[in-house]
């Protein structure tokens, strides 16, 4: 088996990791909460990057860039000052060659000095009338002929690329299989444009004229697409001159190889292509203000390098209706920016695709996309190991793993008994048999073999079943004041928690605003800060005590977010009430609710956000109607609190050091 070495064509690092998900998802989780569409924030994260991870922006910035200085460093004038240096070093060593010749008739020397002294300013004027003056110098009569062959080569590269360096000191026969080529390529272009069927015709053509398109088109189309492209990055360097500019380029043009045939046959070449391809922009033109002069194949160039820039942006900027990361031309960009940013396009596009493909993205009956129930998992494991790492209030801390077991171990153990769900006591399991074994005359040294008689249990003691009602301020001083993204995190913690490792317990989320409603984890995430008045705390009581009723044998667990006094309740007729300042009914109705919930042995905790000091005065007196807790804990340790007061409600300090460690410097939250 053969085994061939190349350089990395720029294709998927075989050795590359795979794409971290996990930032990705976070910060997409992040703007969800907010309130964009999954859609729109991984967009943005697409745009902004990562950590280590070049976004959009910054690909754009580059390519904004590059293209302000393609623009403030060139000008146009690169051939027309080529030209110009040529004609003025021809001049100097015809006027030398005039003064030391002692064999020129005097006549015949005043003659040409007065014609090289009353040529025209024009560099194209003086060009073309030079033509027909009788050089006395060779080497100005070679550099006279070198302006015609400089500017047919030009004319040619602007229209095949390379042609300028592939054609400087051309033979006469070179010359004329360009022209040929020229004469064949019209042909196959105009019979194509008539909708003849140009397939042998096109392959004549190219085993015959191969050599002048390296890029090696495979069909007739294929031909017509690049040589539309730099024909019409040509016409846009034309129409980005002047007017002066363009006449002397005119006139100079008909100077081309000696003869005005190139010009001739390029001005049919170009009708061809704007006839097929009048999709091209033909019509654009660009600001050059920079000093250094551009000939005419380097500035169809540039603006060919410009046309891709353009493209470029558009694809970077994915502002169009089904744009992709895939539309992205990484060739065109890695010509345009190098290797590097190709790679970290190819990195954003892999994003993407294993976002959509892992399936953290779902789309709804309404066709929008939305975070699944795997993203929710997994940005709700990521805030837990959060909300964990503040609750320890220690740095460098080990994540531990717990196995969620039925309750706390007792130390004793007892046999297995049919239903048993109980960790086995392993050591004890053991000693058991190897006792049996030998009491049944065995050898332990050859080895034991388990029998269920041998299996002991470890004891636990019984856990108590908790019903949480978490109640989620959703008025719009919520989000005004930036406290709607911590408020979702907390939920989305606590519930992360309930249902990986407190499965038994029952928890429901009751988002109350202007009126109050029970949520999933999904919707309450994906809530919209609306501008609606009112902060319905009567009816989230209502419908928690609702829920404590359910279940009769469990622990209630009341938790309250809120940032402001009730200001709304329920009329018995089921409409809302609203008023502010807070009306006494309302306070009423709110007080009664709570209470409510006191009767039914619930475990009360306020969570007061901001520092309105009638609200801490309203929420104060609150708690001690109920024997709650109030905590006011900074936005960024919202989640902690919360997790930690369920936690100490639920199973008491040596549960929550159990799964979280000490309580460290916020003891004083439970």
């Amino acid at each position: 088996m053969k085994t061939r070495y190349g350089r990395y064509d720029g294709g998927p690092d075989p050795l590359a990791a795979p794409v971290d998900l996990a930032e990705a998802l976070d910060a997409i989780g992040e703007d969800v909460m907010a309130g964009y569409s999954p859609e729109r924030a991984m967009r943005e994260f697409l745009r902004r990057g990562g950590q280590d991870q070049k976004g959009l922006d910054d690909l754009a910035r580059r390519v904004a860039q590059k293209r302000r200085d393609l623009l403030q460093q060139h000008n146009l004038d690169g051939t027309m000052a080529e030209v110009r240096e040529l004609l003025d070093r021809a001049l100097l060593e015809e006027r030398k060659q005039l003064a030391r010749d002692v064999d020129l008739d005097d006549a015949d020397r005043a003659f040409a000095e007065l014609q090289l002294d009353n040529l025209p300013p024009s560099t194209a004027a003086a060009v073309s009338e030079l033509a027909s003056y009788d050089w006395q110098s060779s080497q100005a009569r070679a550099d006279y002929e070198k302006i015609k062959d400089l500017l047919g080569r030009e004319m040619l590269d602007q229209r095949f690329a390379g042609m300028k360096q592939a054609l400087e000191n051309a033979t006469d026969e070179d010359r004329a299989a360009v022209n040929e080529m020229l004469g064949d390529l019209n042909e196959l272009l105009e019979a194509h444009r008539n909708g003849e069927d140009t397939t042998q015709q096109f392959a004549d053509f190219m085993d015959k004229h191969g050599d002048f398109f390296p890029e090696n088109p495979q069909s007739v189309d294929e031909l017509l697409d690049s040589l539309a492209q730099r024909a019409a990055a040509a016409q846009r360097m034309r129409n980005s001159m002047t007017q002066e500019q363009r006449d002397e380029l005119d006139a100079l043009a008909q100077q081309a190889f000696g003869s005005p045939d190139l010009m001739q046959s390029l001005s049919q070449l170009d009708a061809n292509l704007q006839a097929l391809r009048p999709g091209e922009d033909w019509g654009g033109s660009e600001g050059f203000d920079g000093e250094q002069g551009l000939g005419l194949g380097d500035g169809t160039g540039v603006l060919q390098d410009l046309a891709d820039l353009d493209a470029l942006a558009e694809q970077l900027a994915q502002s169009y209706d089904g744009s992709r990361m895939d539309d992205v031309d990484l060739d065109k960009l890695a010509r345009q920016l190098g290797d590097e940013a190709a790679v970290d396009a190819r990195t954003l596009a892999q994003l993407e695709k294993a976002l959509r493909d892992t399936g953290y993205l779902k789309r709804g009956s309404d066709g929008q996309l939305r975070l699944s129930p795997k993203a929710m998992r997994e940005l709700g494991k990521a805030l837990l190991r959060d909300v964990a790492a503040r609750i320890s209030g220690r740095q460098g801390q080990r994540d531990v793993r717990h196995s969620g077991a039925a309750g706390e171990r007792s130390g004793a153990t007892r046999e297995w008994a049919f239903g048993d769900t109980e960790p086995w006591d392993v050591t004890r399991t053991v000693t058991n048999a190897v006792i049996r074994t030998v009491g049944e005359g065995g050898d332990a040294r050859a080895g034991v073999r388990l029998d269920i008689r041998d299996v002991e249990v470890t004891e636990t003691e019984a856990r108590t079943q908790a019903a949480v009602a978490l109640l989620v301020d959703t008025s719009f001083s919520m989000a005004m004041d930036g406290r709607w993204v911590p408020m979702k995190r907390t939920a989305l913690a606590l519930h992360q928690l309930i249902s990986t490792r407190f499965r038994g317990d029952a928890l429901q989320m009751i988002a109350f605003g202007r009126h109050a409603e029970v949520m999933e984890i999904e919707q309450l995430t994906a809530l919209d800060a609306k501008w609606d008045k009112g902060t319905n705390l009567h009816h989230g009581l209502l419908l928690a005590n609702r829920h404590f009723r359910k279940h009769p044998n469990a622990q209630p667990v009341l938790l309250i977010v809120t940032d402001g006094e009730p200001t709304s309740h329920l009329e018995p007729d089921g409409e809302v009430y609203f008023s502010y300042p807070p009306h006494p009914l309302t306070i009423a109705h709110s007080v009664r609710e709570l209470e409510n919930a006191g009767r039914l042995g619930a475990q009360t905790t306020f969570f007061k956000l901001g520092e309105d000091p009638g609200l801490a005065r309203f929420i104060d007196q609150m708690a001690k109607r109920v024997d709650g807790k109030v905590i006011a804990p900074e936005l960024d340790d919202l989640g902690a609190a919360v997790v930690g007061s369920y936690l100490g409600a639920r199973g008491g300090a040596s549960s929550y050091r159990d799964h979280f460690g000490d309580f460290g410097d916020r003891g004083f939250w439970v």
